[in-house]
Order: C-alpha cells, then sequence, then structure tokens
C-alpha cells in the first residue's frame, strides 16, 4: 500500500487521528459516504492497515504518516493538493485527572499542543485548498469538556474549550467564503484507547470510567454523527452538535447500573 497523498480531488476528505477510535471510524464513515479518505496518523502500521481496509471494501483511502504538532512536516503535506472537500480535526486526547494544584505542566502542554495547536496548523494548512474546493468544510471534534468542567479535568477541558474557541472565531473570520465550520462535541465514549492512555495504560482506573454505564457512545456513533453533519446539503451549517450516551446527563451527572 503506498503512502503518498493522492491527487489533489474536490471529494477528498483528510482524517487526522485516524489511526483508532473516532477517527478511524470517521475515515470508514467518509469513504463509505463516496470521499476519498487521506487518513493522518503517527501510526504509520495503523493507518496503512485501515487505508488497505477501505480499499478492499471498494472505497478509496490513502495513508499519510503526519504529527500534527510539527507544522514543518504539515505543510509539506498540505502541499500534495489543490484542493480538499473537508478537513477533520480530530487528533487529541487526554492525559492525568489530577486537580489543578498538582497536575502536569508536561501533560497540559501536550494536549494543548494536540487538541489546539495541531487543530490550528491543520486549519491553517488546508483552508486554501478548502476554499479552492468552492464547497469546504472543516470539523472540529471538540468534546463536552470544551463546555463545561469538572473537577479533575482542568487540563483537558481548557484544551478542548481553546479548540471549541478556535472552531467559533474561525466562523465568524470567514463567514462569506465556501468554507463551513463544524464543531462536534462528544460526551462519554467508550473507545479502546482514550480512557487508557489518559490513565498511562492502567486499565483499572480506565474501566472505571464507564463502570455501570449501560451503553456508552461508541466510535462508530460519532463518525456517524460527523459524517452526517458533513453531507448536509452545503448551505446548512451545523454550528455546533453535542452528543451525549442517553444515561449521561452532564458531565458530572451519569447514571450507572449497580
Amino acid at each position: 500500500m503506498a503512502t503518498a497523498v493522492p491527487p489533489a480531488a474536490s471529494r477528498i476528505a483528510v482524517v487526522t487521528g485516524a489511526s483508532s477510535g473516532i477517527g478511524a471510524a470517521t475515515a470508514r464513515r467518509l469513504a463509505e459516504a463516496g470521499y476519498r479518505v487521506v487518513l493522518t496518523a503517527r501510526r504509520k502500521d495503523r493507518i496503512e492497515a485501515l487505508a488497505e481496509e477501505i480499499t478492499a471494501a471498494g472505497h478509496q483511502a490513502t495513508a499519510y504518516p503526519l504529527d500534527v504538532t510539527d507544522r514543518a512536516a504539515v505543510d509539506e503535506f498540505a502541499t500534495a493538493f489543490k484542493t480538499v472537500g473537508v478537513l477533520v480535526n480530530n487528533a487529541g486526547g487526554a492525559l492525568g485527572a489530577d486537580p489543578v494544584a498538582t497536575g502536569d505542566p508536561d501533560q497540559w502542554r501536550t494536549m494543548y499542543e494536540t487538541n489546539v495547536l495541531g487543530t490550528l496548523h491543520l486549519t491553517q494548512a488546508l483552508l486554501p485548498k478548502l476554499d479552492a474546493s468552492g464547497d469546504g468544510t472543516v470539523v472540529v471534534v471538540s468534546s463536552t469538556a470544551g463546555h463545561a468542567t469538572y473537577e479533575g479535568g482542568a487540563g483537558y477541558v481548557a484544551a478542548k474549550h481553546g479548540a471549541h474557541v478556535l472552531a467559533e472565531t474561525l466562523r465568524l473570520e470567514i463567514v462569506g467564503r465556501p468554507v463551513r465550520v463544524i464543531e462536534i462535541a462528544p460526551g462519554m465514549v467508550r473507545t479502546e484507547e482514550f480512557a487508557l492512555t489518559r490513565f498511562g495504560g492502567d486499565t483499572a482506573k480506565a474501566e472505571k470510567v464507564y463502570q455501570g454505564v449501560p451503553d456508552p457512545l461508541t466510535a462508530d456513533d460519532v463518525a456517524d454523527t460527523i459524517t452526517w453533519a458533513v453531507t448536509r446539503p452545503p448551505h446548512v451549517n451545523i454550528d455546533l452538535l453535542i452528543v451525549r450516551p442517553r444515561a449521561q446527563a452532564s458531565n458530572t451527572k451519569v447514571h450507572r447500573e449497580a
């Protein structure tokens, strides 16, 4: 499977953080919807395997290893395109759950660089290509954490609030241009890696997040929501869509069964 970026086409959809979870599910969904998906993430083996899977299913996909925090690499990536139809800024994640008093500044920095600056890098680099398509869409996958805080979550909340504000401000700044800005803010989503990464590989802590919760969201639930928003008619903009499982009323109120 070649990892070169495919020739430019108006139906190209770039998905960051596509090696697992919401990113991988979104790539599958957008490919099924007819987009030629470009999968980006740091883990080359993961995105190449996913590209092969999507291609074997009769759709179009290309893998391109990329660290969204590396601006030079992002700029080089962007030169491969004349136009891009969709950019899904999904790369991100949470690290730690310590209170402000004892939070690790390095974890805060990493979360900000990935969730906010990574989104900024891709958006700045590809915005001219989205403009050139005549019908571009920027998707920012934020979180309910970006809209309401909770104890032990300040670092992640701050980063996701930054992503939320980036999307909100960009929408104001480019009004009148042929590019929509969509923010999807998921609540509790159970994926194979999110909580495990947050707690440094501690399986017990990761499992406790979802303990007793009937039917938390899946990555595919969020991918379905993203794809629905992206495939609305061009004049319809889904500014902000918050999606939670029924069992979650807020970031701090969750129904758990015994």
